[in-house]
């Protein structure tokens, strides 16, 4: 595909999603419709469309061909080296659109920040005076990272590992054994480093996450919302403990046991049923259910599709989560609560309404990431029985 194919594929699939399809079934219906494009014009195509989704109100929240006209003319490219026609590249504007793309736009400061007029309140409670520069870091791309699997290679070694299939990656300057991946990150799935289990996908504030919570020597662990696992796996390989991963959506965890496998340590599997039977626990992480808005980069399609009455149940979802953890810690041990949010009615908020309804819990650690070109936005509060 040419660019300016690409550009008019990126706007084709911008308007399915505009009348209401989510981003990642538009995007496949496109592919799978489309088996002329290689691997390079779907990820070139993929770009384009998540560019827009980061910015969509301050690009216009128009149609597809003028919300891409407007990227091109924000990232400083051609207009006529791309929409000229040819093949299958978008018409020529007309002088009524060319003009549109080129006028300045009225914005509120919700729609400059690329959020929705409903959750700016919110937002700007949650964060104050960092309210408008977070917001503006959702509009740019995230940077991918690596977790090294510190029991099977050095970090040294995972960088050469990297490096012999052509992934440049570089250390993170704040969180131990963490990569930032500098080169070639849509190679990561087919290197050897990473089929061979000596790095793991995982964002850098996850990392830092896990790294945080207090674990001791021969402790036994739960992750209790699981998901796919990567919090259990990097809990396994970071500590010396018995780490046990649940999920209430068991089919979510159905790859851990090959990545456990792949990563050489064990994770034991519980089903709601056994969770009970193998308390307690002396740490039980819950990486709650939440609206994601710490990584609002990767997933900019999440951002415009949540409504505030999700974000209630949310709310109530995450205090449940909390409740149910609570009684399979152990005496002494930790209840661990963790979101990639940056909101507040997510993180304190969930954390002040359980300690009001149990206060023999307190507060022994706490820390919120905002996202950054370190990593995303990630909550973490660890409390212990007083």
């Amino acid at each position: 595909m040419t660019p300016g194919a690409r550009v008019a594929a990126a706007a084709t699939i911008l308007d399915h999603i505009i009348g209401g399809a989510a981003a990642e079934q538009a995007l496949t219906a496109w592919a799978r419709a489309s088996r002329f494009a290689g691997s390079k014009d779907r990820a070139a195509v993929r770009d384009h469309v998540f560019d827009v989704l980061r910015a969509r109100r301050s690009l216009g929240d128009d149609n597809g061909r003028m919300m891409m006209a407007r990227l091109l003319l924000r990232d400083g490219l051609s207009l006529d080296a791309l929409f000229d026609g040819v093949g299958h590249a978008p018409a020529p504007l007309s002088d009524a659109e060319r003009q549109a793309v080129s006028r300045p736009l009225a914005l509120t400061v919700a729609a400059a920040c690329d959020l929705p007029d409903w959750l700016w309140p919110d937002w700007q409670a949650s964060l104050d005076a960092q309210a408008e520069a977070t917001a503006k870091v959702l509009q740019t791309r995230a940077d991918v990272f690596l977790r090294v699997n510190q029991r099977r290679t050095s970090v040294a070694e995972a960088i050469a590992a990297l490096a012999a299939d052509g992934v440049g990656s570089v250390l993170h300057p704040r969180v131990a054994g963490c990569l930032r991946v500098t080169e070639n990150p849509r190679r990561i799935k087919a290197a050897a480093a990473y089929l061979d289990g000596l790095v793991e996908l995982q964002d850098a504030s996850s990392q830092f996450a896990v790294g945080a919570v207090p674990v001791a020597d021969g402790a036994r662990v739960l992750d209790y919302c699981a998901g796919g696992g990567g919090k259990a796996l990097a809990l396994a390989d970071m500590y010396g403990a018995a780490v046990f991963a649940h999920d209430v959506a068991p089919q979510r965890m159905k790859d851990l046991p090959a990545r456990a496998a792949r990563a050489q340590v064990d994770i034991t599997l519980l089903d709601t049923s056994a969770v009970k039977s193998e308390a307690p626990f002396d740490m039980v992480f819950c990486d709650a259910p939440c609206s994601g808005s710490g990584t609002w980069r990767r997933t900019p399609d999440a951002k415009w599709r949540l409504k505030a009455a999700q974000l209630a149940e949310l709310g109530q979802m995450q205090s449940d989560v909390l409740r149910a953890a609570a009684p399979l810690v152990a005496p002494g041990g930790v209840l661990a609560y963790a979101t990639c949010s940056v909101l507040r009615d997510e993180n304190d908020g969930v954390i002040e309404r359980f300690i009001a309804q149990h206060p023999e819990w307190q507060i022994i650690l706490r820390h919120l990431l905002l996202p950054s070109t370190d990593g995303d936005g990630f909550f973490v509060c660890c409390l212990r029985r007083k």
